[in-house]
């Protein structure tokens, strides 16, 4: 299979993009809140090879768990946000080494703004991680599969008009 050239991105201490190599990467299911049992399955992932590892952010004890958890690994983090920008900011505070946004979750463009800013001076990378379970499902496979790109590419152009250029697109 024939890769295309990509922008190398540097999460923590991992290089992705470019002609480096794949990196295998996975999200926990635990709840992130509950550091113990994270804390465990992320230990457990890098036995197994994993690079990087997901965490979902879904309220502010979550986001402050991320700084617990994140000095008790090696592995780089990145925090899964959806719909509140302020989980985005706070992960970032807690030394997250990326984030994951949903196109078109953070509605407010000076919100947007404001999360590229702030990941940005930390050197944080976003990634732009679509799927098709926030599509309309009235739609065709393939209308919803070009509406997905569209709304990824549309979420790296406010990002980079924010003057914010690390960014992986999934």
């Amino acid at each position: 299979m024939e890769r295309r050239v990509s922008r190398v991105v540097k999460v923590g201490s991992v290089v992705m993009g470019g002609d480096h190599p794949v990196v295998v990467q996975t999200m926990t299911k635990t709840d992130t809140r509950d550091v113990a049992s994270t804390l465990r399955q992320i230990h457990e992932l890098e036995l197994g090879g994993c690079e990087l590892v997901r965490l979902a952010v879904k309220d502010m004890e979550a986001a402050r768990a991320l700084r617990t958890i994140k000095r008790e690994v090696s592995i780089p983090l990145v925090a899964d946000i959806h719909f509140d920008p302020r989980l985005a900011l706070a992960s970032i505070e807690a030394g997250v080494d990326k984030i994951r946004l949903n196109p078109s979750n953070i509605k407010d463009p000076a919100m947007l703004r404001e999360v590229a800013k702030t990941a940005k001076s930390a050197s944080v990378p976003i990634r732009v991680g679509a799927n098709l379970g926030s599509m309309n499902p009235d739609l065709t496979r393939s209308e919803r599969a070009q509406a997905l790109a569209e709304e990824a590419l549309r979420e790296a152009r406010l990002l980079e008009e924010a003057d914010f250029h690390d960014i992986v697109v999934s």
